[in-house]
């Protein structure tokens, strides 16, 4: 089983991140349980440290000119194909990202060793950094309906 980190991230997301997951598991049983899934243990632990960087991010917040044109540099642009800049693009124009929680997605894109994310990935990754921002849960509830195709008919 070739796995890598986002794997793990998203098989914890649904495992753990819904409202009817009655139990509190603590990190060791949460662990377990990935290892006994078939998830190799370094990308368990890799999981971990993205999840607690994206914690550590939120309570700092990034300073961002809200009318300014994001530019993508080099590394980014090799993760980051045209399709899923323009998905990010779309998703600020639309009010579901703001410059902030858009900056906050990039950085933990970045610090994913995949080589690129493709749009389906992105989804994801966005669905995880609004479920960990207060305020945002409309914009984590539209977003869930389009990773899970469910998709509304408007975006507000």
């Amino acid at each position: 089983m070739k796995e890598n980190v986002l794997d793990v991230l998203m098989y914890l997301f649904q495992s753990y991140m819904e409202d009817d997951v009655d139990a509190d598991p603590d990190r060791e049983s949460i662990q377990g349980e990935l290892l006994a899934a078939g998830f190799p243990a370094r990308e368990i632990q890799q999981a971990f440290e993205w999840l607690d960087s994206l914690v550590d991010r939120q309570a700092t917040p990034l300073v961002v000119n809200p009318g300014s044109c994001r530019i993508y540099i080099g590394p980014e642009l090799d993760k980051l194909d045209v399709e899923c800049r323009g998905f990010l693009l779309f998703l600020e124009q639309g009010s579901i990202l703001d410059s902030e929680t858009r900056e906050l997605v990039v950085d933990r894109v970045m610090a994913l060793e995949a080589d690129d994310i493709g749009l389906h990935q992105l989804k994801w990754i966005i669905l995880m950094v609004l479920f960990n921002q207060p305020g945002r849960e409309e914009a984590y509830a539209w977003l869930e309906d389009l990773v899970f195709d469910n998709v509304p008919g408007y975006l507000h």
